[in-house]
């Protein structure tokens, strides 16, 4: 049983753009950094909770584009929102998490109307097996870290580079806080890049460097999905990219952009 003191969430709030992280972000890559996912659910939350404070029609976020400027220290973060291009149907809105002053990470979302287009619905795109018919696989064997931790993982691997899987997690994004499934599903979303890991992490830094993220359909319930494949080019520079699902079936893709170096 967790002790009292454990924390129960990724962030506490402090006040309204202040933010505190907690031992469960900490880092693959280093241990004593977040692990930049949270902070990706973070921003989606703050764009969320701007856009309720500004309008009552729950406009969907239908494209969450981050960049990752460097390394986040275990601490304090700031965020703010800024309203791009404001409009009745479609808005982009920018959110930026700042440590020290210095902006960390950006997200840039467009936010899009529903329209009643069920009758059109279809994808290609292929459902992956559902996550009871996957088996667990603990990531801490491969990446140390309070994140990774914190995560639970069923996988079907192909290949190092090729597998299909589900990702929930029992902790909350905010502590104390109501967070809807997209924020708590984007708090997941970089974890595609180190589930099925294409070469071992003291042979190659595989870091992203930004994540994009389309969705025809905002995720629902805890479970997450993932089919994913890691390339890596001959020069420094590697792609990974995921179908993402829910139980229903798929609901966008994400692309990371990956700096790819070798470790001495």
């Amino acid at each position: 049983m967790a002790d009292a003191s454990t924390p129960r969430a990724y962030f506490r709030r402090l006040s309204d753009l202040r933010f505190e992280a907690t031992a469960h972000v900490g880092g693959a890559w280093a241990t004593t950094e977040q692990h930049v996912s949270p902070a990706l659910g973070l921003l989606t939350h703050a764009i969320e909770v701007d856009r309720d404070t500004r309008r009552d029609d729950q406009l969907p976020l239908a494209r969450l584009s981050y960049d990752i400027f460097g390394t986040i220290p275990i601490d304090v973060v700031d965020i703010e929102v800024e309203v791009v291009r404001p409009g009745r149907t479609i808005e982009l809105v920018e959110a930026r998490l700042r440590y020290a002053g210095r902006v960390a990470v950006a997200l840039r979302a467009w936010l899009m109307r529903r329209y009643e287009t069920s009758e059109f619905a279809a994808t290609p795109l292929e459902r992956i097996e559902p996550p009871d018919r996957m088996a667990p696989w603990d990531p801490s064997t491969f990446w140390p870290g309070g994140f990774v931790g914190s995560v639970e993982v069923r996988r079907a691997q192909q290949e190092p580079g090729r597998a299909a899987f589900w990702l929930r997690t029992s902790v909350a994004l905010v502590e104390g806080e109501a967070v809807s499934d997209l924020a708590r599903a984007a708090g997941l979303f970089d974890m595609a890049n180190g589930v099925t890991p294409r070469a071992p992490s003291s042979r190659l830094a595989f870091p992203n460097v930004d994540l994009t993220a389309h969705l025809f359909a905002s995720p629902q319930g805890e479970w997450l999905g993932f089919d994913t494949a890691v390339t890596f080019g001959a020069h420094g520079i590697g792609l990974t990219t995921s179908t993402i699902h829910d139980l229903r079936g798929p609901i966008g893709t994400i692309a990371q952009c990956l700096t790819v170096r070798p470790r001495n």
